[in-house]
């Protein structure tokens, strides 16, 4: 049946233009560079992979359901230009869509618009109107806009007459702190809106690559300010080592390909063992699939929530203080407040441990400030009360705390490890094409930075879908960064060698 496409929420972040660089080269190839942008927690946190019914709108048929993602925790970005003379825009280079769409000059009621770069017709010598109105549906609010034709500037080429959305209303939360100016897709034509033909496609149908293929190379060198690069027509052997591995696209429409079992400590998770569908997204640090394996996952790299490993992290580090304050007869009341963790009752009066505690940095490893320590505080202050009432022992009150602990909710949907931790976590290995593909803790785990620490993030999310579209995996950056990947659209294949970081 038809399928409507749909994007999920682009809710981004607060910072400086990301200006990405273009390279010309004289070996018949078409780069661009991209640059790389941190992640923060609150961006991270809302975040997310879902999937949905599809109604109509594109044409990838028989495909029931898709999933959905926002731009929030995009890292890659890449500078292209639009018109004649050329308008440059920095756009989200995303193989799990089609469209190219930036904002237009006749954007006037909506604020967004006058924060980011906007095209103006009236300054292009090349510009066409199609008009043809465009609609694309995010959780958080639409854009909408109209079709037309221009030139579009890729690295040191020009695709002459490509289709693009001039965006004319956006809405107001999720884009008026967007990094980017807009998004340009890698998919196939299927799943494009109003099957507008995709640039790169269109770059093959003029002639200015020869190879019918482009691959990605993601830097995973943070101290790097070269984020990346793209490549149309062919591949850069300086960014990859030894030969890739080839599987076919299975499914037109996505970058889709079939993966095997998935492994964590060379263990079979079971559920791929004949074969999941596999997305490639290079639109999102992360990487989701079946619930019952992104558990065992988590579970086996000692993931868990963030209240709870908060929860725990307090337990750890206090319990015991806290236990031999209680016992020595303080006052439940002002435990905390002698510990050090709290103020007193709310007041701006500092007790001499907690200033020490601060101007030591004890409190480093917290991702979620004094407030939180000190209300996790007083909740293991009363779980110890209750046991000490029923005369527990020390060991037993602990063990109930830590369960206490683990039973919290995790109202964010994030998985956090310890950040110590990583070098004696398992590798996780995907096999594809009868060939495994591993990743290891530095691979799969984010760094976040936050106000007070930095923390580690798993990168495995939740994804379920039902047969016969499921189960599926998207794999995103934490993938594609550590495997240099070619998109070979001459052969229907997809292609990944290590990454030469």
């Amino acid at each position: 049946m038809g399928i409507k496409f749909l994007l999920h929420a682009i809710c981004v972040w607060t910072s400086t233009t990301c200006w990405v660089l273009t390279a010309s080269t004289d070996d018949g190839l078409v780069r661009v560079s991209l640059k790389k942008q941190p992640l923060d927690l609150k961006r991270l946190n809302a975040a997310r992979i879902t999937r949905v019914g599809l109604e109509s709108n594109v044409n990838d048929q028989g495909a029931g359901v898709v999933y959905l993602k926002n731009y929030l925790d995009t890292q890659y970005y890449g500078e292209i230009g639009i018109g004649s003379p050329s308008q440059s825009f920095s756009v989200v280079f995303d193989t799990a869509s089609s469209n190219l769409w930036v904002p237009s000059s006749k954007c006037l009621f909506s604020i967004p618009c006058h924060l980011h770069s906007k095209f103006r017709a009236r300054w292009s010598s090349t510009y066409t109107k199609i008009g043809i109105p465009c609609t694309i549906n995010y959780d958080y609010g639409d854009v909408s806009g109209f079709f037309s034709l221009d030139h579009v500037k890729v690295g040191e080429i020009i695709v002459q007459d490509q289709e693009f959305i001039e965006i004319t209303r956006e809405a107001f939360v999720p884009f008026l702190v967007a990094k980017y100016d807009g998004i340009l897709g890698l998919g196939f034509p299927e799943i494009s809106v109003e099957q507008a033909t995709p640039l790169w496609f269109s770059m093959m149908q003029q002639g200015h690559i020869n190879h019918k293929l482009f691959s990605l190379w993601l830097s995973g060198d943070l101290t790097s300010e070269l984020g990346g690069e793209i490549v149309f027509g062919g591949l850069d052997w300086r960014h990859f080592r030894g030969g890739h591995t080839y599987v076919p696209v299975t499914r037109s429409g996505y970058w889709e390909i079939v993966v095997g079992d998935i492994l964590v400590e060379s263990i079979s998770t079971g559920v791929c063992k004949f074969g999941c569908a596999a997305i490639l997204d290079s639109g999102t640090p992360l990487i989701a699939g079946p619930t019952q394996i992104v558990d065992q996952i988590n579970s086996a790299i000692g993931a868990e929530g963030i209240v709870s490993m908060e929860c725990k992290n307090v337990a750890s580090k206090y319990g015991y203080a806290l236990w031999n304050t209680l016992i020595s007869g303080v006052r439940p009341e002002i435990v905390c407040v002698d510990v050090g963790l709290c103020l007193y009752n709310g007041s701006q009066k500092v007790s001499g441990r907690l200033k020490t505690l601060l101007e030591d940095e004890t409190m480093e490893g917290s991702a979620m400030g004094e407030s939180a320590v000190c209300t996790f505080c007083e909740m293991i202050v009363f779980w110890i009360q209750v046991q000490l009432k029923q005369q527990k022992t020390k060991d037993a009150v602990f063990q109930y705390v830590d369960q206490l602990c683990d039973d919290l909710p995790n109202p964010i949907g994030r998985s956090f490890v310890y950040c110590g931790s990583l070098e004696i976590l398992p590798d996780v290995t995907f096999t594809i094409g009868n060939k495994s593909f591993p990743l290891t803790p530095q691979q799969y785990i984010l760094k976040v930075e936050t106000s007070y620490s930095t923390v580690c993030v798993s990168g495995f999310v939740p994804l379920d879908v039902p047969p016969p579209r499921g189960p599926i995996w998207v794999l995103g950056d934490r993938f594609l960064s550590a495997y240099h990947t070619v998109f070979d659209f001459g052969n229907m294949r997809v292609g990944f060698a290590k990454s030469a970081n």
